[in-house]
């Protein structure tokens, strides 16, 4: 008979639980696990992660028995059991990509002399990188595709446009690019700006000219003769139309040239009013890729990654206040993060949920929606009434309200699909399948994302 070989068994596992979890939950809380042992008892399963057994049991206990179960033939029962010694190996763990970061130590002085010159010429800022972005499903392609373009600059999407809302980590991406290319390819040029800081250049290039062009030329020898640009916020080029011919005609010179040009801004070109329209089909050229306001488990993600980076202890309470209450913008909760993290160590206080309210000044968290809060306000919003969500009539109407209902449960209260399964009497499958639903319509659908927003600004 076959030993048992709990290590290939566990592969197996995470093999399913990668189809059925979604990626903002896979990645940081479920690779993570460590298998223990299988007996009569069950299948007992190690983490570092205090916060992650918590969102495991809560929301995905019996996706993963289920996995178990399948992978062992029979229904097993399974317990996560922290261990700090994990916790240590998680804190200590190097990143995974192998770029490391420029220091003095190297052996080589001449080499980190010039990597650091070209890391200052390009104008990136250290603290992003690849490593330290949290991956979930509202960032997936713009993650995979900046990747992709840092790999072979100029080959994979030539232009990358990456747009979305303020704070949700497009300039992280695009500063990522850049560091990535500078250690991967030290002998490519790279250049990043913001548009503000381009359209100024170009002005004092303008004014300052003596006549003999030594100004422009020196302008335009500065952006055309880069293998990567990288300009940020480009939306705000929209109207400026001298300063568009200079964008069209760096933008002709370096793509012709076979050079990557990586773009953000806050919405696609298409939605930019006073862009002109050889420029907007020319930054649609490539792939276009957004990124949306996380949801919550990629939220608290980034908490704790940031936890994990600064060797800090946040109960869970709090890194699920944090990830709550600051739900539109990656900004706001990495700051409202160094606040806390800053007040504890200054005044050598222990951090809770109280203290942490008080710090962060936030409304005390007894006024939490209730489930029939949510439905009330939403049937309100739709000329329905709750009995409507709560019956079994599907028409498109009801159908939506029913399905906004489970997002706003799960965004706003951190409700376990379990949970929020129990109180509209539906099945557990079907309160997963249209959150996700729902998330893919605030992406595709304007008028969902409207009336989303609407009915969280009326509660």
């Amino acid at each position: 008979m076959e030993e048992f070989d709990i290590n290939k068994c566990w592969i197996n596992i995470l093999k399913t639980l990668e189809k059925d979890i979604p990626s903002s939950t896979y990645e940081p809380w479920i690779l993570p696990l460590v298998p223990q042992s299988y007996d009569e008892n069950g299948f007992n399963i190690l983490s570092g992660q205090n916060l992650a057994i918590q969102i495991l049991n809560k929301n995905y206990y019996d996706v993963i028995k289920n996995a178990i179960s399948k992978e062992l033939g029979k229904e097993v029962e399974f317990k996560i059991i922290y261990d700090d010694n994990i916790r240590k190996q998680l804190s200590k763990r190097k990143p995974k990509s192998q770029i490391k970061p420029i220091t003095k130590n190297s052996s080589d002085e001449d080499k980190y002399e010039a990597l650091k010159q070209m890391q200052s010429s390009a104008n990136l800022n250290l603290k992003y990188n690849f490593d330290n972005f949290v991956v979930g499903d509202n960032s997936k392609l713009a993650y995979v595709a900046s990747k992709s373009v840092a790999e072979n600059p100029g080959k994979s999407y030539n232009p990358l446009f990456i747009y979305g809302g303020v704070g949700l980590g497009k300039t992280h991406l695009m500063q990522a690019i850049g560091h990535y290319v500078l250690h991967k390819h030290p002998k490519l040029k790279v250049k990043y700006i913001k548009t503000e800081d381009f359209i100024n250049d170009y002005i004092n290039s303008v004014f300052k000219d003596s006549g003999k062009n030594d100004k422009m030329n020196s302008f335009r020898q500065k952006y055309r003769s880069v293998d990567v640009l990288l300009i940020d916020d480009i939306q705000f080029i929209e109207g400026k139309e001298r300063t568009e011919v200079e964008i069209f005609n760096t933008f002709e010179t370096l793509y012709n040239a076979g050079k990557q040009i990586v773009l953000t801004s806050d919405r696609p070109p298409s939605a930019i009013p006073n862009l002109s329209d050889r420029l907007k089909s020319r930054f649609e050229w490539g792939l276009m890729a957004d990124i949306q306001v996380p949801d919550l488990e990629t939220r608290a993600a980034i908490v704790s990654k940031l936890c994990l980076s600064t060797e800090v202890k946040f109960p869970n309470n709090v890194i699920f206040l944090l990830a709550k209450t600051y739900n539109k913008n990656i900004r706001e909760l990495e700051g409202a993060f160094i606040r806390l993290n800053a007040y504890c160590q200054i005044n050598d206080v222990a951090l809770t949920e109280e203290l942490a309210n008080k710090i962060l000044n936030l409304k005390q968290t007894d006024k939490k929606l209730t489930v029939e809060d949510i439905i009330e306000n939403v049937a309100s919003y739709y000329d329905l009434k709750p009995a409507d969500i709560l019956s079994s009539m599907r028409s498109s109407k009801i159908s939506l309200a029913r399905q906004l209902v489970i997002y706003l449960c799960r965004e706003l209260n951190g409700d376990s699909f379990s949970h929020i399964a129990k109180s509209l009497d539906k099945k557990h499958t079907t309160i997963m399948y249209s959150y996700e639903k729902i998330k893919d319509a605030i992406k595709n659908k304007p008028n969902i994302a409207i009336d989303l927003s609407n009915i969280k600004n009326n509660m």
